[in-house]
C-alpha cells in the first residue's frame, strides 16, 4: 500500500449529499454510500472526522424570506446537522466503524458533547467522529465550523466534498467552456468569489495553513487517490 499523504483528515458534506435525487430529507442508501466510502479510508488507517451540513432539512433563506429572526433560523439548522450527523453514524456503525458524534449544543441524549480533547482522543482510538451542530452559534456556515474543527483537532487538510471534480472559473454544468483549477491560492479563491467555501471559512484556513481539498466525493477513486498523494480534484493553499 502507497504511504499516506494526509494521516487526519476533516471531511465536509453538505447535507444534500444525504437528500436523494432532490436533495431534500435523508436517504438511507445515500447514507450508506456516504459511510462505504469513509470506512474505505478510515480502513487506509487514516483518521476521519466529518462535518455535514443541514441543507437537506433546513435552508434558513426560507425563513428570513418570510421575516424570521437570524438567529432562529441558524438553530433549526444546526439541529438540522445533528439528525444527517445520525444517520450517517448508523450508517458507519452497521458497516462496523466505531463512531462517535459530537455536537456543539448540549443534547447528551443522542451525542457527547465537544470537547476538543475527548475528540483527538477518539481519533487516535480509531473512531470516526462526527461533528454537528456548528459552533453552537448563529450566524457561522457548517463551512466555518469545519475549518474550526479541523483546525482545533491538527487536521492536515479539509477535504470539500462535492459533485464536481474540483473548483472551476464557472458553473461547468452550464458553461462547457468552464476552466479547472488544479491549484489555487486563499487569496485567488477570495477575490473570484467562486462558492466553494464562504469567505470566514476560507481565511480561518489562510490563518492556520490549512489546505483545503475539493474534489468529487461521488468518484470511488477520487478521496482514495488524493490521500496516496495523487494529484486529485483542486488544491486550496498559500501556494
Amino acid at each position: 500500500m502507497a504511504e499516506l499523504k494526509y494521516k487526519r483528515i476533516l471531511l465536509k458534506l453538505s447535507g444534500e449529499a444525504l437528500g436523494g435525487a432532490t436533495g431534500l430529507g435523508i436517504d438511507v442508501d445515500d447514507a450508506e454510500s456516504i459511510a462505504s466510502r469513509i470506512k474505505e479510508v478510515h480502513e487506509m488507517g487514516v483518521e476521519v472526522a466529518v462535518v455535514i451540513g443541514g441543507g437537506n432539512l433546513w435552508r434558513g433563506k426560507q425563513g428570513l424570506d418570510h421575516g424570521m429572526d437570524r438567529a432562529t433560523a441558524d438553530y433549526m439548522g444546526m439541529l438540522g446537522t445533528v439528525m444527517n450527523a445520525l444517520a450517517v453514524m448508523d450508517a458507519l456503525e452497521r458497516a462496523g466503524v466505531y463512531t462517535r458524534v459530537m455536537s456543539a449544543i448540549d443534547m447528551r441524549a443522542v451525542a457527547e458533547p465537544y470537547i476538543r480533547r475527548r475528540a483527538i482522543r477518539h481519533l487516535e482510538k480509531g473512531r470516526v467522529v462526527i461533528f454537528c451542530a456548528g459552533i453552537g452559534s448563529p450566524h457561522f456556515s457548517t463551512d466555518t465550523a469545519a475549518a474550526l474543527r479541523a483546525t482545533e483537532i491538527g487536521a492536515e487538510i479539509i477535504v470539500k466534498a462535492t459533485k464536481v471534480d474540483g473548483v472551476y472559473d464557472s458553473d461547468p454544468k452550464k458553461n462547457s467552456n468552464a476552466e479547472k483549477f488544479d491549484q489555487m491560492t486563499y487569496i485567488d479563491l477570495i477575490n473570484r468569489r467562486l462558492t466553494v467555501m464562504d469567505s470566514t471559512a476560507v481565511t480561518l484556513c489562510m490563518d492556520n495553513n490549512l489546505p483545503i481539498l475539493v474534489l468529487n466525493y461521488w468518484d470511488k477513486k477520487a478521496l482514495v487517490g488524493a490521500l496516496r498523494g495523487e494529484e486529485v480534484g483542486t488544491l486550496i493553499s498559500h501556494k
